[in-house]
């Protein structure tokens, strides 16, 4: 089976466009350049697409490096026989290669290889064929000094039959699907620790049993962790009738004197052998399960979260709020640098309102501010109150933003370089401001299991969660494109065939020659070769710079082509861009060449009639409940507008303007049953819920959105 066939299996598409992109995939191409760029080789394959072939491509490679690994250890063992080494090179199952060699691999010594060394293979053979009847007298005839008596040879040639029958790719292949489909995950809690601090959220899970089949992800997450920290105790099982009826069926060969052993040993094998190893495989398959789906709701959470409307460019005044240790402000222009700082104490225990009001007033007027971004941590509802009775001279913007992560960001290596010579708190204060003006670059600065969109985001493999959420931030960054001349280096780092380096020479090219008038000058940037500029520079804007194509998603490659289309219509370029009436007169199908077919052209025209549109919205002023202000304020059966702030498998959180976000669980968003949550809401929408029950002992609000 080759590469494109093995990917055939998963991928919905021609296997010519599997080739096509596996090609494109091997000559360095980008997912982004790919799926935006080279849609005619692909049959408009869309990123998600891509990145599947990417994965089932690599999956084919590491199932073909095992298979020659397997090959050479069995065949150094002289052990390799034509019919097995057919039988792996047919296979394209990493749990079925792994079934072939378990005979083979080395492990330490067994009751099976002590009962070799004492000279019972052969006994064991004789009882495993099942046609002799007279066991007690085989047995007599492979004493020696080792094996005093019958039942110890018995015992050893059991115990060499028990690895046989664990090893059988048939039994292990049934009882997996038996256990896949039927085997029951079932938890015991441990009284040690029951009443110990933090176990009484676990609490569910005391006494609790489920197909695993049928687990959710979050819950199986859960009980893994409750597992882990020691308050609970879990085991995997199958019903023992069936598994026995499964091993008979491929084992036994009717009733003899023998069959009594080779049930002795079918149980064995079972209980020391095949049970854990079975449970163990089925257990770690549905956690890759779970992780796998943990992981796909941080990612479509981190992409709305990234994606969020943005103010734009505006003159900005950021408050972290707090009490005691006052609220810290800044001015920021609008790229977003520092202009003024300052800590002001409205509230207890200072109570210097006035005085405060005062110099937001002053900082207003003399920064020329056009929005107030408010951090939504402690003190927020009374910050934004307080803001709001201040009479300015001219009408000011104000805005409540989620500051998640920005302690995070306001202590990393990203903000010392920016801000060298500011404390933390100045640092974070200009993260709320800047996430106000554009979400994307600045929450791509921080680490996304920091940003608190994420379900049981400790839990899942690491290094698939890092490798998915970096792939989302990929995809955003390059689906709205970004200002090359006003762009962090870190924002840059994340445009298709950049990477962090390139970033880095961007950035210092900039500094050292001023704004970037065209595209091509990124050519002159050290170490930035013909690919790299391929790659990216779609994906990058020049605002009213030297060629208007720059500040569009056309590809310098399709330049001649507009000119050729401009041409025909006997306008320029400059006229031709954002004329709906000329654009309509274009046949897509004059333009194709080798490069691009007709579906980029197609794209080509669409862009030039809307050229370097965001596809985000713009930023909408939300304003909550103004009588509720704390957990306490909350009663039972009140209608309340919110906003989403988190989705999980489970449910959504909504931001009610209080410290707790409150729960709508998956029953609870329509009177329709809801298979996903995603299907009913997204991340930052305005919602109106019904609040059905306040724990303020446990901090926890449960809400409802049918009303």
């Amino acid at each position: 089976m080759t590469n494109i066939q093995f990917i055939a299996k998963s991928v919905q598409t021609a296997a010519i466009n599997i080739q096509n992109t596996v090609q494109l995939l091997e000559e360095d191409c980008t997912i982004p350049f790919i799926s935006r760029y080279r849609k005619d080789k692909t049959g408009n394959l869309d990123e998600t697409q891509i990145e599947q072939i990417a994965k089932l491509n690599k999956e084919y490679d590491t199932i073909v490096k095992r298979k020659e690994a397997i090959l050479k250890s069995i065949e150094e063992q002289k052990a390799l026989t034509p019919e097995l080494e057919k039988k792996i090179q047919q296979s394209f199952d990493l749990q079925e290669l792994e079934d072939f060699y378990l005979p083979f691999k080395k492990k330490k010594k067994t009751k099976a290889d002590v009962a070799r060394e004492n000279g019972l293979e052969p006994l064991a053979k004789i009882i495993m064929a099942q046609n002799n009847d007279d066991v007690e007298f085989l047995a007599s005839k492979y004493l020696n000094e080792n094996v005093l008596n019958e039942d110890t040879a018995l015992q050893g040639a059991r115990d060499i039959i028990a690895e046989w029958i664990n090893e059988n790719i048939f039994v292990r292949k049934q009882l997996r699907r038996l256990y896949q489909r039927k085997s029951t995950i079932t938890t015991k809690v441990v009284k040690s620790k029951k009443e110990e601090e933090g176990a009484q959220k676990f609490s569910q899970y005391f006494d609790w049993s489920e197909p695993i089949c049928k687990a959710p992800s979050h819950r199986l997450l859960a009980m893994l962790r409750a597992e882990n920290e020691g308050f609970i105790k879990f085991k995997v099982e199958a019903d023992l009738d069936e598994v026995y009826d499964i091993i008979d069926e491929l084992v036994l060969k009717g009733q003899n004197a023998t069959t009594p052993h080779v049930q002795l040993a079918i149980e064995d094998s079972y209980k020391r052998l095949l049970q854990p190893a079975i449970s163990n495989e089925i257990l770690q398959e549905a956690k890759a399960k779970a992780d796998a789906n943990s992981i796909q709701v941080f990612a479509s959470n981190l992409s709305q979260l990234l994606l969020a409307p943005p103010l734009g460019e505006k003159r900005i005044l950021a408050i972290d709020p707090g009490f005691r240790s006052g609220c810290k402000v800044v001015c920021l222009d609008e790229k977003g640098d520092l202009l003024y700082n300052e800590t002001i104490y409205p509230h207890a225990p200072q109570n210097e309102t006035a005085m405060a009001m005062k110099k937001i007033r002053s900082m207003v007027n003399a920064y020329n501010i056009e929005a107030i971004s408010i951090g939504n941590g402690t003190a927020s509802r009374e910050t934004e109150f307080f803001i709001k009775k201040i009479a300015f001279d001219k009408p000011v913007q104000v805005f409540v933003v989620s500051e998640a992560g920005a302690s995070v960001y306001s202590v990393s290596k990203i903000a010392r370089e920016e801000f060298p010579n500011y404390d933390v708190t100045v640092r974070g204060s200009v993260s709320i401001g800047r996430r106000l003006s554009d979400p994307l670059a600045e929450l791509v600065k921080i680490d996304p299991k920091a940003i608190g969109v994420g379900q049981y985001q400790h839990d899942v493999d690491q290094s698939k969660l890092k490798e998915e959420l970096d792939n989302t931030v990929i995809r955003c960054v390059n689906s709205v494109g970004i200002n090359i001349n006003t762009a962090s280096k870190h924002l840059l780092s994340y445009v298709s065939g950049i990477g962090e380096k390139l970033a880095e020479n961007i950035v210092q090219y900039r500094s050292e020659n001023g704004a970037f008038q065209d595209r091509k000058q990124l050519k002159k940037v050290p170490r930035l070769g013909e690919k790299a500029f391929q790659q990216g520079a779609a994906f990058i804007r020049i605002k009213e710079g030297k060629n208007p194509l720059d500040n569009s998603a056309v590809h310098p490659e399709a330049y001649p082509i507009v000119e050729k289309m401009a041409k025909d219509l006997k306008i320029s370029v400059h006229d031709l861009i954002a004329n709906k009436e000329k654009t309509a007169l274009i046949k897509a199908e004059n333009y194709t060449n080798e490069t691009i077919g007709i579906l980029g052209i197609r794209d080509i025209i669409k862009e030039l009639e809307k050229p370097g549109l965001d596809p985000r919205k713009a930023a909408k002023i939300f304003e909550f409940d103004p009588n509720v202000k704390t957990i306490k304020d909350l009663k039972t059966g009140m209608v309340l507008l919110g906003i989403v702030n988190n989705i999980t498998n489970f449910g959504c959180f909504v931001d009610l303007g209080i410290k707790e976000s409150g729960l709508v669980h998956i029953s609870q968003l329509k009177a329709d049953f809801v298979s996903d949550v995603n299907e009913v809401v997204k991340l930052h929408q305005q919602v109106q819920v019904k609040v059905t029950e306040v724990d303020e002992d446990r901090k926890r609000i449960q809400l409802t959105m049918i009303l």
